[in-house]
């Protein structure tokens, strides 16, 4: 795909998302929020957070969004720091989000002179305070408290520099890339064994990041013992209530968790009307996974601790219409006790071809058309969102509007 079409379908992304979520924001304001949440995804921060941690305006210093962790956790004010074991990890994000179309050396020249001031310890606080704004002055405070603090415990220091623009960042100039060399060099000198890179974001690296699901862990508990042949597979009986617990949130269903599927939950067609049939009769002599062919889950890791599963990244690849039973059955008929069983099977898989392969064989298991095994494909997620802002939808997965209630246009 050209860049220009990652532009393309980037502008129609961040344009649907500011009307539906900020339409209060310019294009270029709402750019830079839409940055900080997808380069942090992976770190679940609310919208306050995300605020919280702008420090735009006049007097930045050249910093758009100053973000701080530690041991992987938000760092504030609030923070019991006496409690942090020893060797913890602090992570600086420097970030800079502009909407221009390509990447230019002035940004990187103001941030090698604010670095002087932030990272420099031995630099009076009230001597620099005339030249940034308070959110700027705050955030450096509070590092070089946690850092002092938290020196005797043999603190390791990680900072990273983003600079995110929609332009190519397979046509940077050698002029602007050498001068992000030299920043990472001089913040090098700061810190002894400090772990500094600087990452240059586009369009396209901004797209990817809005196909990539946020990381998350989530604990399955299942009867007596699993089976598994290695630490990559897992096959193991869960109650049905336990199932529906793993797969809802406050009462909801975790959609997220389906988004790898094919094809989206199908209605009252036969097989669902048979599974909810059988869910219905709630029949002691037969168990619900003797009729049913149970659930596949992907995840990039398993950890087992007694009769609890913990899986990271988990994505149905096959089950959503059994899913979708259960989903229904529980929470208008029965909702607890009871104490029938399902059926589920767990594949340990981080290469992407791996899991492409795995998804289409769960799903050439019972009849689909072939062209819905290909709705996963990056081209078809770049068609819906595109389409999207012009108030049309594509189809990628059969069903998914009528589901949740677009209406058919004529």
């Amino acid at each position: 795909m050209s860049n220009n079409n990652d532009v393309v379908i980037l502008k129609s992304i961040l344009e649907r998302k500011r009307q539906e979520l900020a339409s209060t924001l310019s294009q270029d304001e709402y750019f830079e929020r839409f940055t900080f949440e997808e380069l942090l995804k992976d770190y679940d921060l609310s919208y306050d957070e995300l605020l919280s941690n702008q420090v735009d305006g006049k007097d930045d210093g050249g910093i758009d969004g100053f973000f701080m962790f530690l041991n992987n956790e938000i760092l504030n004010k609030d923070l019991d720091l006496a409690s942090i074991k020893k060797n913890p990890l602090i992570e600086v994000y420097l970030i800079q989000a502009k909407s221009s179309s390509s990447f230019g050396e002035k940004p990187i020249e103001t941030l090698m002179a604010t670095i002087e001031d932030i990272f420099d310890l031995g630099k009076n606080i009230a001597d620099i305070k005339d030249f940034y704004n308070a959110q700027v002055i705050e955030k450096v405070e509070l590092f070089r408290k946690t850092y002092l603090d938290l020196a005797i415990k043999h603190i390791q220091v990680k900072i990273t520099y983003v600079y995110a623009s929609q332009g190519d960042t397979e046509n940077i100039h050698i002029k602007v890339k050498n001068k992000a060399d030299n920043l990472c060099s001089k913040t090098e000198k700061f810190f002894t064994g400090c772990e500094v890179k600087f990452e240059f974001t586009g369009a396209r690296e901004l797209l990817k990041n809005t196909r990539q699901e946020k990381t998350y862990s989530l604990k399955l508990k299942f009867l007596e013992n699993y089976i598994s042949t290695d630490e990559d597979n897992y096959v193991v009986l869960t109650r049905l209530d336990e199932y529906y617990n793993f797969v809802t949130d406050e009462g909801s269903l975790r959609k997220y968790l389906f988004e790898s599927n094919v094809r989206d939950y199908q209605g009252n067609v036969e097989v669902n009307i048979d599974i909810k049939n059988t869910l219905a009769s709630k029949d002691t002599d037969i168990d619900f996974w003797w009729l049913n062919n149970g659930i596949t889950i992907l995840a990039s890791k398993a950890t087992i601790a007694g009769k609890t599963i913990t899986l990271d990244d988990v994505q149905i690849v096959n089950g959503l219409q059994t899913t979708n039973s259960i989903y229904e059955y529980m929470n208008t008929l029965a909702k607890v006790d009871d104490k029938r069983a399902i059926l589920v099977k767990i594949i340990v898989a981080n290469k992407l071809e791996a899991r492409d392969r795995i998804i289409k064989a769960t799903n050439f298991q019972t009849p689909v058309p072939a062209a819905s095994l290909r709705a996963t494909e990056p081209i078809q997620r770049d068609i819906e969102d595109y389409f999207l802002n012009k108030d049309w939808f594509y189809d990628r997965r059969k069903n998914y509007y009528k589901n949740i209630g677009k209406l058919l246009k004529e």
